[in-house]
């Protein structure tokens, strides 16, 4: 699934390409896409024609679109999107030929020839309307006020994070990946984060200092800023900007997916582990596993 700076990459296409422009129309062209939108795809439709699109935020892994009303203050509404495993926001001309998932298309009332379309293989990420909080700058929706702000934005906690670390009973990989700590990290980031930390992902998030804590938010920054700079992380051609292209941080990775290769830092096979339903990639020598 897209982590942090998958989504961040398609953040900042979306503002370049789509926000400001007015809709003209929405095509729904299977209702799975929009299956989060109880009403139903006419409703969905007709609710986002007329309106303009406002600056694309994220957080997390979630990305919204705020609805301009021409004449009225603060957006009430927002379009979510979630890409799940597979879902591709891409910008396309008008002329070009449909992708084989194409779900949902999205035209404009401009003269720029381009529209906005959602792509999804497995149909598990979609688009929906919902309310914002009230009073949010950015027109939030409520769908996702609970979870915890990104360790890239500047409004971030440092210290209230290392005291939630601190108060939780579980392992620092679970933290990691608990959207209602700390979002937009997933297994990928997360275990790159602890080889550059040399944290065991089993180690008690009790035992962590608030040097340890801080040296460990530093690394997951500067990994995932690394990343955005080459447009992420792209295993295969799911995971893609809005032009289509892919990312190519895979490359630099230095723990995950490396199974048997030798880690970079003291020569030692990188190990692989069931974990979750997913794998955990770390260093035996590197990274200690806490004793029991």
């Amino acid at each position: 699934m897209p982590e942090l700076p998958e989504v961040e990459v398609v953040r900042r296409g979306l503002e370049r390409w789509i926000c400001g422009r007015t809709v003209a129309e929405v095509q729904v062209l299977h209702p799975r896409a929009i299956r989060r939108h109880l009403a139903g795809p006419e409703d969905f439709a007709g609710q986002l024609a007329g309106h303009r699109l406002g600056v694309a935020h994220r957080r997390g892994k979630y990305l919204w679109l705020p609805l301009e009303t021409e004449g009225r203050g603060t957006p009430d509404r927002a379009v979510l999107a979630h890409l799940g495993m597979s879902g591709q926001l891409l910008v396309q001309p008008h002329d070009a030929p449909d992708e084989k998932h194409l779900r949902i298309r999205v035209r404009f009332t401009d003269s720029t020839p381009t529209e906005l379309r959602f792509v999804d293989q497995r149909t598990f990420g979609g688009l929906s309307l919902h309310d914002a909080v009230p009073g949010d700058p950015d027109a939030l929706p409520d769908v996702i006020a609970h979870i915890a702000r990104d360790p890239l934005d500047p409004a971030f906690d440092d210290e209230a994070f290392h005291a939630a670390l601190r108060r939780r009973r579980t392992t620092v990989k679970r933290a990691l990946l608990d959207q209602s700590l700390i979002s937009g990290v997933g297994n990928i980031y997360a275990d790159e984060a602890l080889w550059r930390s040399r944290l065991h992902y089993e180690r008690p998030t009790a035992t962590l200092t608030r040097p340890r804590t801080a040296e460990l938010l530093t690394h997951i920054r500067e990994v995932m800023n690394e990343a955005l700079a080459v447009g992420g992380t792209s295993f295969d051609s799911l995971y893609v900007n809005v032009n289509g292209e892919s990312g190519y941080f895979d490359r630099s990775l230095d723990a995950y997916g490396r199974e048997d290769e030798p880690c970079r830092r003291c020569g030692a096979a990188i190990r692989r582990r069931p974990w979750m339903n997913r794998s955990s990639y770390f260093c035996p020598r590197c990274q200690r596993a806490p004793r029991v």
